[in-house]
């Protein structure tokens, strides 16, 4: 039985090697196809796994480029800083009766000379028509920058313009013509889960073709400050600078992420690395050839995170949902009957945990689309269908009362005079007009200007009001206010001690 065992497996290992072999031979899409194929009956048959992360390396490799970048600068240097070629002006200038001819030939801006600075990042081939290559990459990699060349990994080295770009979402589109182009496959970054394989490829230092193995450490991070848009895959897969822009793979060769970020002290690999969700990424590739520009859902709402003092204050028992603390008029939000105070628990048969699922949901949504939002009302569920919008290219700004002393903050009524200076015409509620520091008002995030719409789900209108309302409130119990900032409203909640 043994002898019967050990055959079968060097056979198997004889098998594989003598694919390896071929798949470094390949060169057409034709042949790619069937190495496809192969490569996702071995990713889920018993073989090595060293054997499955060569092939992986070898697939992808023709799909990934470096990416060098120069932006030109121009500075001059040394002289005084009159204009260029000018004399200065005799009549207010003593030096020149004193020094003369020998001063204005001297006094002269010496001309501007170019300075070039060069960057290198990374990218991927990610679809072909005819001559034409389209590479995915991060915006911050051929931001601003004046040449863009793109080699490949047979060295073959092309020219390239900029199609697009997104800062919302750190990604760019550049375009090469050449032949024999190989465009890698898209994957599924939904699917992807904590503990699964992630290979990073791409040119670190200048390094081409470079691969680091890892896992995906986290889904769904958000507050790295990269982006608007943050959706990242965490992995622990070494980037490292010069990694941006290039793919993050799976252990079929599929594309799942666009590495974009590291978490570092040190200015190098620490162990955290951050990449953009391909189905994020597919969206904005396709907007960007397509149309030129991205084109994003809207709702229309101003949302928060629903916590426990939050969830009480509601009377529900759930904390995970976002909670709806506006409606913008004219809205598809508005005009499918979203109300303030509606908790967001589902959106298109998908359940919703924080602001941020929500809205990178909402923002990958076609234009007028039909989605099924689930809400909250009154502790009650309800369904509502919303036509998705398009999102505005601009989206992204009495006396004094005592009452709420022991809060740390004043307030005073809502003048025309302090309507119209803030922004806040047509609006009803109280101003407020000082917070103390270290008070449960600052903690609360209240800041002067701020208008009070709302006292504990009771509108207010004048001073008068609010400090009904207020003084209604039980000793100790939290107090929710309704607090309009510039354009935005939402819920606060301050501690009552």
């Amino acid at each position: 039985m043994k002898k019967y065992f050990l055959i079968f497996f060097v056979a198997l290992i004889c098998g594989l090697s003598g694919f390896v072999d071929n798949l470094k031979a390949a060169t057409d899409a034709e042949k790619r196809e069937e190495l496809s194929a192969e490569l996702e009956k071995l990713s889920s048959s018993a073989t090595t796994l060293e054997e499955s992360l060569a092939l992986v390396a070898e697939y992808v490799k023709p799909s990934v480029v470096s990416i060098t970048t120069v932006k030109v600068f121009k500075h001059s240097q040394g002289g005084f800083h009159g204009d260029k070629g000018d004399k200065r002006d005799k009549g207010g200038d003593p030096y020149h009766d004193f020094f003369g001819k020998d001063f204005d030939r001297f006094n002269r801006r010496p001309p501007e000379r170019e300075f070039k600075t060069q960057s290198l990042g990374s990218g991927v081939i990610v679809r072909v028509d005819g001559v034409n290559g389209y590479v995915l990459t991060n915006n911050h990699v051929v931001e601003n920058m004046e040449e863009l060349k793109v080699k490949l990994g047979d060295k073959r080295e092309y020219d390239a313009i900029i199609i697009g770009t997104d800062p919302q979402t750190d990604l760019a589109v550049v375009k090469i013509e050449a032949e024999n182009l190989m465009p890698a496959k898209m994957g599924d970054s939904d699917k992807m889960k904590p503990g699964q394989w992630a290979i990073a490829v791409g040119n670190p230092f200048g390094f081409s073709h470079t691969v680091s193995v890892g896992v995906i450490s986290a889904t769904g991070r958000s507050g790295v400050g990269i982006a608007q848009y943050e959706d990242f895959l965490q992995t622990d897969a070494a980037i490292n600078p010069g990694n941006s822009g290039g793919p993050l793979v799976n252990i079929k060769g599929e594309v799942i992420g666009i590495n974009s970020a590291i978490f570092t002290r040190s200015g190098g690999y620490q162990g955290i690395g951050f990449a953009i969700p391909v189905n994020m990424a597919k969206s904005v590739l396709r907007d960007l050839i397509d149309k030129g520009k991205v084109t994003r859902g809207w709702l229309g709402v101003v949302i928060q995170n629903l916590d426990p003092s939050l969830a009480k204050q509601f009377n529900v028992d759930v904390t995970e949902g976002v909670l709806i603390g506006d409606v913008q008029d004219n809205s598809p939000a508005k005009e499918s009957g979203v109300k303030r105070g509606d908790i967001v628990i589902g959106y298109d048969n998908k359940k919703i945990e924080d602001l941020n699922q929500l809205r990178n949901m909402v923002a990958q949504t076609a234009v007028g689309e039909n989605v099924e939002l689930k809400v909250l009302r009154d502790g009650k569920e309800k369904l509502l269908t919303v036509k998705i919008g398009e999102q505005p290219a601009d989206m992204f700004a009495g006396g004094l009362s005592p009452v709420g002393g022991d809060l740390g903050l004043t307030v005073q009524a809502l003048t025309k005079e302090l309507a119209g200076s803030l922004g806040y015409e047509d609006e009803e509620g109280v101003i407020v007009s000082s917070v103390e520091q270290g008070s449960p008002a600052e903690q609360a995030d209240l800041k002067e200007g701020d208008l009070i719409k709302e006292v504990n789900r009771v509108k207010v209108n004048n001073v008068k009001e609010f400090e009904v309302t207020l003084t209604q409130t039980e000793k100790g119990k939290d107090i929710l206010f309704l607090v309009r900032r510039g354009m935005h409203t939402r819920f606060v909640i301050i501690k009552n001690k």
